[in-house]
């Protein structure tokens, strides 16, 4: 169950487009196809998958306070946290190179309509928001690690495609001029991100349930304490 919330919510709820505005270089840049956004964003799910998991490992193994401690005792005093965006960067830009290879080896026509923006997944804000943010909200496990990782990529691919999906729609449609380009691509980006957030509540309904119940026990709690001292004021006036 934990793993299905968390990815959901990393697709729907924590959208790296849509919630933090993460990756919207490439997002808008390659966004013109849809053909060309539906490779990019299967490198970016590859990539996120990859390096979300493996940089969980570095983190909880080599740079956390103390996580050196199955190195030895003399070891649990280093604390290489400051190394966290070097080491970071250094897994994403490895696992991007890779992919790099395989595109240009298997799709040389996706590797050159990419151009420069499939090596600059590497410096993709999105990618490395995926491992800050697994880092900041201290994910427990590799497993969860690596839904997180997956759902976030594919949340990205969704709202590449959907907004490369518009834009060649969008050509046919009488725009006005002033808004033509990036400016109505800026406008539709802001409704479908107005539309996203009504996912927010889609996994808190447990808890809107639980909170009626609990209102209801406490005006019956009132109500008996109200009767409780009315009872006991007409007994002192009885005895007075």
């Amino acid at each position: 169950m934990e793993h299905i919330e968390l990815f959901f919510k990393s697709i729907f709820i924590d959208n790296m487009v849509f919630a933090t505005f993460l990756g919207m270089c490439s997002y808008l840049a390659v966004s013109k196809k849809v053909a060309t956004a539906v490779g990019l964003g299967a490198a970016v799910i590859f990539v996120l998958a990859v390096t979300v998991p493996l940089n969980w490992l570095l983190d909880q193994y080599l740079l956390q306070p103390g996580a050196l401690g199955w190195l030895g005792e003399e070891y649990k005093e280093f604390d290489l946290s400051f190394l966290s965006f070097i080491m970071f960067i250094a897994t994403i830009a490895t696992m991007v190179q890779l992919v790099e290879i395989i595109v240009e080896k298997f799709s040389p026509s996706l590797y050159n309509s990419l151009g420069i923006f499939l090596p600059l997944i590497a410096v993709n804000c999105a990618i490395l928001g995926g491992s800050l943010f697994m880092q900041s909200r201290e994910i427990p496990s590799l497993g969860l690690a690596l839904t997180y990782g997956v759902g976030s990529g594919i949340g990205w691919f969704l709202a590449i495609l959907a907004i490369a999906a518009i834009r060649e729609k969008i050509r046919y449609s009488s725009v006005p001029p002033a808004l033509r380009g990036l400016g109505i691509t800026f406008i539709i980006t802001g409704l479908m991100a107005i539309g996203f957030m009504s996912f927010g509540g889609m996994l808190t309904g447990g808890d809107e349930e639980a909170a009626p119940a609990k209102e209801v026990e406490t005006t019956s709690e009132a109500v008996q304490k109200k009767e409780e001292k009315k009872e006991l004021a007409k007994n002192t006036k009885t005895i007075y």
